[in-house]
């Protein structure tokens, strides 16, 4: 029909609705019939949306399917070109306001000749399963786009996920392609060990960073090498990635056909090998906010900056380190954060955490680590002590947690990416 689309999820309320409605400028909604109500909200403060069309309501005048049941479904196709702006995919907002790139028709069919043919290779056979909303486009990607050009079928569940209940319906429906987070993967792999997952094939883990001892404890429960990728909104998708046999431990993967990545310093010029630095990456798709001062930010001299620390070893492959505002400067001493959450998962009683660094008078910075802890566990002094002790015998000592927080829950984004903005917002 030629419209753009812009996805939004289920759990925005009116608020965060009508600051999407501000910057794109829609003139009509979709809307799940049981949502409706925060979107009359936003609507009422927004003239500019002037229709709303309610759908899963079929006996209900101005329905979307009392509307549909109208039309024959012959219609002459928008004639849409390649440059033509295909749908806007607001950002996660895992550091504040969220923006939103500009993706078009072409981008979408570039993405589709580069992570999807090289390194997913999903087949016509495969059925796809997964928890990543549509309104995020590792989820528009891997549930939607992806699977309609390798001609694979889709299963879109109705209910909340749960980790048992995601193994339960790979089982019922034959999956054989998963998509979810790291944190997601590590809560499944005691029921994955139990029932089995015969017919799954590929894992693919995007979102946040995967850690080592979540890809070791799925590869123990499930015998599945998992298909890691860092990638963002700006450019679609996945861009550094690898699968099987190319796998690397404690890398993410290699730059994808049809892009060129690389380590750089804050001058743009590449690092030496196994220098720490921040990625940069050009390739098919590229960065385009729409009406954002921070473009400027993310493109520079035609490379995309997307904020994340990395090292690249001698044989090209990337290591993730932390997104570069995470780096935690203790002493002179630069810390990852992922690099210390990744030793404390290695620990029995930690089932989630999220590591950031906290201002000291006499070091600038600590490493602080907010732990949730397995059932029946007890967080008490003695564990805090256990918990520094096992960091200290796991990486370099210098990189323990100073202070330890036990906590229910970490803030996460419905994507699963830890908010450790929030945890810095922490009092």
């Amino acid at each position: 029909a030629g419209l753009i689309a812009v996805a939004t999820m289920p759990l925005l309320r009116a608020k965060e609705l009508g600051e999407i409605i501000e910057k794109s400028q829609p003139t009509v909604a979709l809307c799940d019939g049981k949502l409706l109500d925060e979107l009359d909200t936003a609507q009422r403060a927004h003239a500019v949306l002037s229709t709303v069309v309610a759908f899963n309501q079929p006996e209900v005048a101005g329905s979307l399917e009392t509307r549909a049941a109208g039309k024959s479904g012959v219609f002459a196709a928008c004639p849409t070109a390649a440059d033509d702006v295909a749908l806007l995919a607001f950002t996660s907002g895992t550091t504040g306001k969220p923006k939103a790139p500009v993706t078009t028709h072409r981008d979408v069919l570039a993405m589709c000749e580069t992570w999807p043919r090289h390194i997913l290779c999903a087949r016509s056979d495969d059925i796809v399963v997964g928890s990543p909303p549509l309104a995020f486009t590792f989820g528009l990607g891997g549930l939607l786009v992806y699977p309609m050009w390798a001609g694979s079928s889709v299963y879109f569940h109705d209910r909340p996920y749960t980790p048992e209940g995601m193994v339960q319906l790979i089982n019922e429906i034959g999956a054989t392609i998963c998509y979810t987070a790291p944190t997601f993967y590590r809560q499944m792999a005691p029921f994955a060990q139990k029932h089995g997952m015969p017919s799954l094939r590929i894992c693919v883990s995007a979102g946040e960073a995967l850690p080592d001892a979540t890809r070791q404890l799925w590869k123990d429960a499930t015998g599945i090498e998992m298909l890691d990728g860092i990638g963002g909104t700006e450019v679609f998708h996945i861009y550094i990635s690898a699968a099987g046999a190319d796998v690397k431990r404690g890398a993410i993967g290699k730059a994808v056909p049809g892009f060129t990545a690389k380590v750089v310093d804050e001058d743009g010029n590449e690092v030496p090998r196994g220098t720490v630095g921040k990625l940069a990456i050009i390739g098919p798709v590229g960065c385009r906010y729409l009406d954002d001062a921070r473009q400027t930010d993310y493109v520079k001299n035609g490379w995309n900056h997307p904020g994340d620390a990395f090292m690249q070893d001698d044989d090209g492959y990337f290591f993730y380190q932390a997104r570069a505002d995470d780096m935690i400067v203790s002493a002179g001493y630069n810390i990852g954060g992922p690099e210390v959450e990744d030793a404390l998962l290695k620990h029995p009683s930690v089932a989630e955490c999220g590591v950031i660094g906290k201002p000291d008078p006499d070091r600038g910075t600590i490493v602080k680590a907010y732990c949730v802890l397995k059932p029946g566990t007890i967080g008490d002094a003695a564990l805090v002590k256990a918990l520094q002790d096992h960091v200290k015998a796991t990486i370099a000592p210098f990189k323990y947690p100073r202070e330890i927080e036990f906590v229910d829950a970490l803030p996460r984004t419905e994507t699963g990416k830890l908010q450790r903005f929030k945890l810095r917002q922490t009092p």
